[in-house]
């Protein structure tokens, strides 16, 4: 035996900052976590056990349209304008145009700097 002994209201509790952007968010998780036994809520930044992060969804990734979300997909399978074109059926002038719009969106480089960024944003599952 160690000859520490737990105090006699029991363990100290685990404390948990939450350092989520979305205030309603935020908000609805404190009144849950609130009423946990052997738990305690400290503001973010302040010592804790264990932090609750969440960033918000980055707003060019909620921008995209539900063709440009098609035109993504199609981008993660690494089709060309021409197959994304035939596969959608319109141009390729159009999938180019829809290609160029995602790029736009997701501040992306090319065309696999795209499908990276909405997979790391959660936009798309890989």
């Amino acid at each position: 035996m160690s000859g520490a002994t737990e105090p006699e209201d029991g363990p100290e509790p685990l404390t948990i900052a939450l350092a989520i952007e979305d205030a309603a968010l935020s908000d609805r998780l404190a009144a849950i976590l609130a009423g946990v036994p052997g738990l305690r809520l400290v503001a973010a930044g302040a010592p804790a056990d264990a932090v609750l992060n969440a960033a918000a969804p980055a707003a060019s990734a909620t921008l995209l349209t539900p063709r440009e979300m098609e035109v993504l997909n199609l981008l993660a399978e690494g089709a060309s304008n021409k197959a994304i074109a035939r596969s959608l059926g319109i141009s390729v002038h159009t999938a180019k145009f829809h290609v160029g719009s995602v790029l736009d969106k997701l501040d992306a480089t090319g065309r696999t700097d795209a499908v990276a960024h909405a997979a790391r944003q959660g936009v798309i599952h890989l």
